[in-house]
């Protein structure tokens, strides 16, 4: 049996349509020239033959995330997947182990992924680093406990009209935020924009402040009988809600309750701090429930820590285990950290904290303190070095990333 793994070229691009396809059991399309084929370039994948036949795929699309304010490369995983004849074998481990070292000398020191299942990846080095909350609300039921429904001017848009707007008002809300991407035209069509006959158009809903200037945005769908209600049967979906201010979030929201003809509204996509539990006069009327969210997986530690914004200044040594996948991640590494910049560099000091590469993606994404990593085994450090650690990875808000790719 020979195998071989490489990037396909481009008349290979219909065969890794029909492998996902077929893995995927058609959720992207059927055929050879399904969105896994035409939304990925050659030079993403990196694919295992076996005597000749694709038996193994994998794509790593290019991106730029978000860490706590500063931009880093990441390496966006998707399209993994194995012929059901060749599973069992190590092709994937085998794909993953090259791309991983192909990342590193890219400069991407993040890999992210959408699991399909977690235990696949978790052997991997991904960990689960933010959650998607749901919420599920009747537009009679949007009021604030106190009253105060915002003071911003809403005004709807077309996508062609709003887009220039809406990029920019998004570009600053995720200035200082972690795991969110910036988004080339592509992610805006594919992920908020894209037209879907179920749900009808996409609309835009800019707020402006006293100054006629914009602070926020919603995008979202508008559709009639979607919900079994004698006077209220129509659904709305979120798509994206951006706030630059407290005032455009309570302004959107009004917008929203607004809309008497409808009786759910679906955001799907909220972050995990976000607001809206707190301001509400009764929360549970939003009928929240979280689920998985994005994985990640640090390729390459001293570089990563070294990208990554920082509110504190501090110094801590932290100590990594082997890792087979990425074995140059082993050992000890002290980080010094500013409000400007931070080095990571190899030190024979002692840990102040040790962790697996797993747990490290959690610490590093502000998903998890140190001290609630430690509570649960996955860190160990001394009471003074988790409060140290607690600090230093502190994060301007939760981890969130609403694109899916």
């Amino acid at each position: 049996m020979k195998i071989e793994i490489r990037k396909l070229v481009a008349e290979e691009m219909g065969l890794l349509g029909e492998l996902g396809a077929y893995v995927y059991g058609g959720s992207f399309g059927d055929g050879p020239d399904n969105i896994i084929a035409t939304a990925n370039e050659p030079d993403w994948t990196l694919c295992a033959f076996v005597d000749g036949k694709l038996a193994s795929s994998f794509t790593s699309i290019p991106f730029t995330m978000r860490a706590n304010g500063r931009a880093i490369p990441m390496a966006g995983v998707s399209t993994v997947g194995t012929q059901t004849e060749f599973r069992r074998r190590g092709l994937s481990r085998r794909i993953h182990t090259q791309a991983f070292a192909e990342m590193r000398n890219q400069g991407q020191t993040v890999a992210s992924l959408w699991a399909s299942q977690a235990a696949i990846y978790q052997r991997y080095g991904y960990a689960m680093v933010t959650a998607q909350r749901n919420y599920e609300i009747d537009s009679i039921d949007i009021n604030f406990f106190d009253g105060n429904f915002g003071s911003g001017e809403v005004v709807r848009k077309s996508v062609e009209d709003g887009y220039d707007e809406a990029k920019a008002l998004y570009i600053e809300f995720i200035s200082d935020r972690m795991c969110y991407l910036h988004r080339a035209k592509p992610l805006w069509l594919q992920n908020v924009f894209e037209e879907r006959p179920d749900d009808g158009p996409v609309h835009l809903a800019i707020c402006y402040d006293a100054n006629a200037n914009a602070n926020g945005y919603i995008a979202y769908t508008l559709r009639h009988s979607k919900v079994a209600h004698g006077s209220r049967p129509q659904g709305i979906e979120i798509r994206d809600f951006v706030w630059n201010s407290p005032d455009a979030y309570r302004s959107l929201w009004e917008w929203l309750r607004r809309h008497d003809l409808v009786g759910r509204i679906r955001y799907g996509s909220a972050p995990m701090d976000d607001p809206a539990p707190l301001l509400f006069t009764e929360p549970r009327l939003l009928h929240t429930t979280d689920r998985e969210g994005l994985w990640m997986r640090v390729v390459d530690v001293p570089a990563a820590l070294s990208s990554r914004a920082y509110i504190y200044e501090d110094e801590i040594t932290i100590g990594l285990p082997e890792d087979s996948l990425t074995p140059w991640n082993k050992g000890n590494w002290q980080l010094h950290t500013t409000s400007e910049k931070a080095e990571a560099h190899p030190t024979k000091k002692s840990p102040d904290i040790s962790l697996s590469i797993n747990s490290l993606a959690l610490l590093y994404t502000g998903y998890l303190s140190a001290s609630r990593l430690a509570s649960l085994g996955l860190l160990s450090g001394t009471p003074r070095a988790l409060e140290k650690a607690d600090r230093l990875f502190t994060t301007h808000h939760a981890p969130h990333c609403p694109d899916h790719f």
